[in-house]
């Protein structure tokens, strides 16, 4: 595997049973063609699902299965959702954060009590069930693994969440309560690593910056480390400060020859949740198409450094993250629909897995998820984390991303300017043949550059 590694003194290096198969088979053709009939026409869901489980029952018989996955057919009753495709030893448990909230968790290496605590945070649109692929081989390398539906996903949602709901259970402050009430009703009063993907990056950043006394190392994965607010400017009060003027970006961006908008801006506005939860090609497949289209699977992620933030500069990036104007969601991932023998050949995102995703969020929609935009997105301000301006990461901590994965650069300078917000930046780590999902892509590398990072720390 090769990496990208770079230590606190800023210096880069790159490190280099046949019968019943057949019964199975048997039984999955009689299932293909059972599903057209004169009155009941074939569908492409169908044929998707049908291929999915031929491809599944072929894994099984090949003996390939994803690192931390179950390789048998029991039933894992412990668990609220993934029943059959959670391993046996991961578990489901309801708690009270004494934060005003309920969070379910996903947990693995709670038979030993005393174990060093890994929490693991999810981004969007996610679940615990992301890190389906990182409970055994954490818990097996001696830790207590934690992975919670975030507040407003999965099962940690009573409800569907309403666009006029309060905002301020998202804030970031408050999400940083959550994971801190979390661990703490766990009884723990510190933790060994909290990891975050995509959105819960910024968080498990946040609780690293925040209580440095409990998150006692920091993993950020697919989110550039930020400063996270705005540094209050000094000695302004002995001259007149000149402002830089102000870009809107937005208006720039509608103002191209191919007019064109920001992913966050459109996933603040009331349209965007059900526009994804309702979308004319179902949630099946757009969720299908969105986690397709920002995977390495999709040839065109070929990311590279932006010159800075500007119109011109950002429209180079796909449409997932700079959208058509006149586009949503569900339009713009229609474009990319993986063709049903991308579907067989998708082994780190198979039908069954995606059934879990679809079921959870057909039940929740979306709103919880986008209201983390909207309370504190990547370009408005939060009240109260002012207050931090300036304060810096300083407990050891990694960052790891796919080297097919955009957000490494969709900021422009962010993933330079790393060690400006951590004072121990240890590790620098871009994984092959992974795009946004590395955690699901390349579970093996990611397991293994965990371990030895939260290893390394707990020694130092």
């Amino acid at each position: 595997m090769r990496t990208i590694t770079q230590g606190h003194t800023g210096g880069i290096g790159t490190a280099q049973g046949q019968g019943t198969n057949r019964q199975k088979t048997e039984g999955l053709s009689v299932l293909v063609k059972s599903m057209k009939t004169p009155f009941n026409p074939v569908t492409r869901r169908q044929v998707l699902q049908a291929l999915g489980l031929i491809a599944a029952n072929a894994a099984l018989a090949s003996g390939s299965h994803p690192e931390g996955t179950s390789t048998d057919a029991r039933v894992n009753d412990d668990v609220e959702y993934g029943k059959s495709t959670l391993p046996v030893g991961v578990r489901s448990r309801r708690v009270e954060t004494n934060n005003d909230g309920v969070l379910h968790v996903l947990e693995a290496g709670f038979e030993s009590p005393g174990r060093p605590c890994v929490v693991l945070l999810h981004g969007f649109p996610e679940l615990a069930y992301t890190w389906r692929n990182q409970f055994l081989p954490l818990a097996a390398a001696g830790f207590h693994v934690i992975a919670p539906d975030a507040r407003g996903y999965g099962r940690s949602a009573s409800k569907p969440v309403a666009f006029d709901d309060s905002l301020l259970p998202y804030s970031m402050l408050n999400r940083v309560g959550d994971v801190l009430g979390l661990v703490r009703a766990l009884g723990y009063e510190q933790v060994a690593a909290v990891v975050g993907h995509d959105w819960g990056g910024p968080t498990a950043q946040w609780c690293a910056r925040l209580r440095p006394d409990v998150f006692l190392s920091v993993v950020s994965v697919s989110t550039p480390f930020l400063m996270g607010a705005s540094v209050l400017p000094l000695g302004t009060a002995a001259k007149h400060a000149v402002r830089a003027p102000e870009i809107d970006i937005e208006k720039e961006l509608a103002n191209l020859p191919r007019p064109r908008k920001h992913y966050a801006w459109y996933s603040m506005t009331s349209a965007a949740n059900e526009d994804m939860w309702h979308p004319p090609q179902g949630l099946h497949d757009l969720l299908r198409a969105y986690y397709y289209f920002k995977s390495a699977d999709w040839k065109g992620n070929k990311p590279f450094p932006l010159k800075g933030w500007t119109a011109s500069e950002l429209a180079k990036m796909p449409t997932y993250y700079i959208m058509d104007l006149n586009q949503g969601v569900a339009a713009t991932v229609a474009e990319h629909q993986p063709t049903p023998a991308e579907v067989v050949a998708c082994q780190w995102m198979t039908e069954a897995d995606l059934q879990v995703y679809t079921q959870e969020f057909e039940r929740t929609g979306f709103q919880g998820g986008l209201n983390y935009y909207r309370i504190d997105g990547v370009f408005s301000e939060e009240t109260g984390l002012n207050a931090f301006s300036g304060k810096k990461i300083e407990v050891p901590a990694c960052y790891i991303a796919g080297s097919s994965e955009w957000a490494v650069y969709q900021t422009p300078g962010a993933f330079e300017r790393m060690h400006e917000a951590c004072t121990r930046l240890t590790g620098i780590h871009l994984v092959p043949g992974a795009g946004h999902s590395v955690v699901e892509e390349q579970p093996k590398a990611v397991n293994r550059l965990l371990i030895d990072f939260v290893r390394r720390g707990r020694v130092t």
